[in-house]
């Protein structure tokens, strides 16, 4: 079958994660909750496509499943319910642990059961499963945004099933043996280049469509555990079971040596005070006094200063902007998230220390430790196309022009 979503050559993941997004939108391929972008696609036919799961003697086999929450794999987690398999789901951003295990009430009917494989009763009927609990899962059933024949899969950009995968391999509960499934809609399937496919990156092995179901024969290894030096402190803080699983791996001899933090950035505790104190300095602000200076009081007094240069002032300190260093990002799309950006900014490489984000006006501040890091990302950013708006990026000290900011900024 012939895909309906064309790749060009040079698109990132997050260029396909977009077309499909919009494809999908477009095409009103999608059933609650839309929009569909920054989401596993609840897709039109993802019962249907749910339903080849019992065609697969992976499923019939297995005695324990991991099925993540998303709502289009509903149909998946009550098949498993219905044929009496122990049903897993990671707990919401794997803040509280790794698995949750659905357990129904005794005698439970379908109504019941279908209650239990819905959000409500991932909250409701489910009991915490422990690193200590020893558990073998037989099957995995993932959310993809886009999927190849080949086997690679793309999610929605914030790595949490890839990082599943790679906890529950490093608890011995998944082996090369283990098979992993996604459901998507038949335009999700395109021709995703290997190149983008990195090695902590999960590839399924079936892919269940409303029409088909496709057998990949991948043959790229699966993760094998943590990939420790791709992570950094500030993840860890995040995700506590990620210390402990990395307290586990360090006395048992593997090195869990994690990722440094980007020359120049500042780490932890530091980086708000330094990132302060560098704000401070380039606008000569005293901390305990009023951000307009003495100097710039004096010289407004003096008639030196003029209006506009004394509303520059008070703006850089309202969004607390270091002109050399930050970034104004104009010309947002009014669909685009935060976390959407979030993720942009990471894929090219131009994650700031802080974001002003003002979605509302369609714009965002983006606050860099030094120049230097502020230029790369400049460079980055500029005509990136978004939802097909080509953002507006450029210094914040090159903003002011004749009384007004370009892209509508004002006080």
């Amino acid at each position: 079958m012939q895909p309906v979503i064309q790749i060009n050559q040079g698109d990132k993941k997050g260029d396909i994660r977009n077309k499909v997004w919009d494809y999908i939108e477009n095409e009103n391929l999608a059933n609650f909750p839309r929009p569909v972008h920054n989401r596993i696609p609840n897709f039109k036919g993802a019962l249907e496509a749910c339903s080849g799961v019992s065609h697969l003697e992976a499923f019939t086999k297995s005695t324990v499943v991991k099925v993540d929450p998303d709502k289009p794999l509903e149909g998946v987690r009550l098949a498993a319910l219905q044929a009496r398999k122990t049903l897993l789901v990671p707990t919401p951003r794997l803040k509280m642990g790794l698995f949750n295990k659905i357990v129904p009430p005794k005698g439970a009917t379908k109504q019941v059961l279908h209650v239990c494989s819905t959000s409500r009763g991932i909250k409701e009927f489910s009991v915490p499963v422990g690193l200590e609990d020893s558990v073998q899962v037989n099957l995995v059933v993932v959310g993809s945004v886009a999927v190849s024949e080949k086997g690679y899969r793309i999610g929605k950009g914030e790595g949490f099933a890839d990082m599943e995968y790679a906890m529950m391999a490093c608890m011995g509960s998944v082996c090369d043996s283990t098979m992993i499934v996604t459901m998507v809609h038949d335009c999700q399937v395109m021709d995703i280049p290997e190149k983008l496919i990195e090695d902590h990156d999960l590839t399924v092995d079936f892919i269940l469509t409303p029409s088909r179901i496709i057998q990949t024969e991948c043959k790229r290894p699966k993760p094998q555990g943590i990939i420790w030096s791709k992570l950094d402190t500030e993840l860890l803080t995040k995700i506590p079971i990620l210390k402990k699983l990395r307290s586990l791996e360090q006395k048992a001899g593997k090195d869990v040596t994690l990722k440094p933090p980007p020359a120049g950035e500042y780490e932890n505790d530091n980086l708000h005070e330094a990132c302060q104190s560098q704000i401070q300095q380039e606008l000569k602000w005293e901390p305990n006094c009023d951000p307009k200076s003495q100097q710039q009081q004096q010289q407004q007094q003096q008639g030196h200063l003029t209006a506009e240069d004394d509303k520059h002032a008070r703006f850089k300190d309202k969004f607390h902007i270091c002109p050399s260093s930050t970034i104004y990002i104009g010309d947002i799309p009014a669909r685009l998230r935060v976390s959407e950006l979030k993720n942009l900014l990471k894929e090219q490489e131009a994650v700031p220390l802080r974001i002003n984000w003002q979605g509302a006006q369609h714009r965002a501040f983006l606050h860099y430790a030094d120049s230097a890091r502020a230029e790369q990302a400049l460079q980055a950013l500029t005509n990136l196309t978004v939802h097909g708006n080509t953002l507006r990026a450029e210094y914040v000290k090159s903003l002011k022009t004749n009384g007004t900011r370009k892209g509508g900024i004002s006080d």
